[in-house]
């Protein structure tokens, strides 16, 4: 099942979403209408003891071509919130 959600409304209902998320629901984070995210569960086979998921947090992502803020000031070197 497809589940649409406005950033503040999903804010509100995550503990719901992550849930809806996790039983495989497509959980689609919308602004104005506008698909901007999916929340999707981690698979069942990532090894979440190896470290590989924080390895992935550290790379982050990359910029997008029309970015022009990258909220620098609100993360640490390793992209996790200050």
């Amino acid at each position: 099942m497809k589940i649409f959600a406005e950033p503040v409304e999903a804010a509100e209902r995550l503990e719901e979403l992550i849930s809806l998320a996790e039983r495989n629901d497509e959980v689609i984070i919308c602004r104005e209408g506008v698909p901007i995210a999916v929340l999707v569960a981690v698979r069942e086979d990532f090894d979440r003891s190896s470290g590989r998921l924080l390895e992935l947090m550290a790379e982050g992502r990359p910029a997008a071509d029309g970015q022009t803020f990258n909220h620098d000031e609100f993360y640490d070197d390793n992209g996790l919130p200050k």
